[in-house]
């Protein structure tokens, strides 16, 4: 449905919106939780393996990147159920698609991570 706001009030209904997603998305979803509490362990550790704002920028950056793809992912997941809960071929090629994103977020943030701390301790 599109907002039938203009200006501020559509940017502030439009936070509001963002703001539910998030809080449904850490209520609902297990890994969505994990990866917030992933984000909350390691932001002090970028603090420290991170030499400059743009290191801690990066190693922060790629943990946000991971949980928004996972927010991508339970939302494909939802849109999908919302179809039907009955097993379907192009369905569960689409979660599976959804879900190797993430896979590659992982990759994506563990590499980062891995090069800083080679760094740090080579």
């Amino acid at each position: 449905m599109k907002s039938p706001y203009k200006g501020i009030k559509r940017i502030l209904f439009a936070g509001k919106n963002s703001l539910n997603g998030l809080v449904s998305t850490y209520r609902e979803e297990e890994a969505f939780r994990q990866e917030v509490w992933l984000f909350v362990a390691l932001t002090p550790v970028a603090f420290w393996l991170g030499k400059t704002a743009w290191d801690i920028a990066i190693l922060l950056g790629v943990l946000v990147f991971v949980m928004l793809v996972e927010l991508l992912n339970s939302a494909l997941e939802t849109a999908v159920d919302r179809i039907g809960e009955e097993y379907n071929e192009l369905s569960g090629r689409a979660k599976d698609q959804a879900s190797a994103a993430v896979l590659l977020s992982f990759v994506i943030a563990i590499g980062v991570w891995g090069g800083f701390l080679l760094e740090r301790f080579l």
